[in-house]
């Protein structure tokens, strides 16, 4: 590491490095906030090529959280979880039990969920382990798959967005680039395909972009996600793993808005600028896929779809805040939406002061 332990965790409440050697269990919780609440936030299952590389991801993504939960409304924290390894290979029950004891030993500090490479029945172990998990299975109690309202959410941040840039919500003949056609991608394809879009996909499983178009034959296909940032879009929504708009991509990208579900989709924080700079409308991604923790927050106080729902369409409104804030500071739309997170993480979390007994 090129940094001191505190400076590159600077911001951040608590990282707790978790290893059970009997499991293979390696993974790396993040706390960046409790200012709102309990820090919720997914654990993310992936082989990363480094611990460093764990780590950097762990602590952006806890980061996010916190905005995320704060811009939502919810009174939560924000954190993270990353467990190092090919889920294909390393995931097993004694695993994922571990892991829910290690979430168990911060005493609801930390309250997990499902993210990229971990499901409702991975939760579902966790919880024998933990009460402060979330996202379970509706057989066990919970909401299930939270990628339904993250890509409805999606959805009305894409709407709010058309709104601002051509003055109607509408997405009827516009075409729209999705790049990740997984959990919440595909999902989202159906919402746009429904609204009377023309919609490209891509993805790196083979799977996947197969299971899309079956579902929805009218859909085109390009090979790569470079190939489609060149393609004629009036949106981009990246759907995948984060970094993807990067100098070079936004250079490259001829669409008029981006809007999609992926967690920390500019490579630096300077590229919310160069957006703006072209003309390009940048959503902010922790804003518009919020319904997943809309989601996993309300079944904490026992699940209603129509109410989480209803939260979730709010996105909309909140969006249209973001942009409307935007304009007035003269800053990008990024730095609208950290300044209302910031905003309520301060004014909220400032009464935690006041003692009540």
């Amino acid at each position: 590491m090129t940094e001191g332990v505190f400076g590159r965790h600077s911001g951040h409440e608590q990282v707790v490095y978790c290893h059970d050697e009997a499991s293979g269990l390696k993974a790396i919780i993040g706390i960046y906030s409790t200012a709102l609440g309990p820090a919720l936030g997914g654990t993310r299952f992936y082989p990363y090529a480094s611990e460093d590389a764990a780590l950097d991801d762990v602590l952006a993504l806890s980061k996010g959280m916190a905005y995320k939960n704060a811009l939502a409304g919810l009174d939560l924290g924000g954190g993270k979880a990353v467990i190092l390894g090919d889920p294909a290979t390393i995931k097993s029950e004694a695993l994922l039990r571990a892991y829910g004891r290690f979430v168990q030993s911060l005493g609801g500090r930390y309250i997990t969920a499902c993210d990229v490479g971990t499901y409702v029945q991975d939760m579902d172990l966790v919880a024998r382990e933990t009460k402060f998990v979330t996202g379970r299975s509706p057989e066990d109690g919970g909401a299930g798959d939270s990628s339904v309202l993250t890509a409805y959410g999606v959805y009305q941040g894409m709407r709010a967005s058309a709104d601002h840039a051509w003055g109607v919500p509408e997405l009827a003949g516009r075409r729209v680039g999705v790049a990740g056609v997984g959990k919440v991608g595909h999902i989202l394809v159906g919402h746009l395909v429904e609204a009377g879009a023309q919609v490209v996909i891509t993805d790196v499983s083979a799977p996947a972009v197969e299971r899309t178009r079956a579902a929805y034959p009218g859909v085109e296909v390009v090979s790569d996600v470079d190939t489609l940032i060149r393609s004629e879009l009036d949106v981009f929504a990246p759907c995948a793993l984060g970094g993807v708009l990067t100098d070079e991509t936004v250079a490259a990208l001829r669409a008029k808005i981006v809007c999609g579900a992926a967690n920390n989709q500019q490579a630096h924080p300077g590229v919310d600028k160069l957006l703006d700079d072209r003309g390009i409308l940048f959503a902010p991604d922790y804003l518009v896929n919020a319904g997943g923790v809309i989601q996993v927050d309300d079944e904490r106080h026992g699940f209603d779809f129509a109410r989480a729902q209803r939260k979730t369409t709010a996105i909309f409104d909140t969006t249209k805040a973001v942009y409307a804030l935007a304009k007035a500071d003269g800053v990008p739309p990024a730095a609208a939406a950290d300044r209302l997170a910031e905003r309520r993480m301060a004014d909220v979390g400032r009464l935690r002061s006041i003692l009540t007994v």
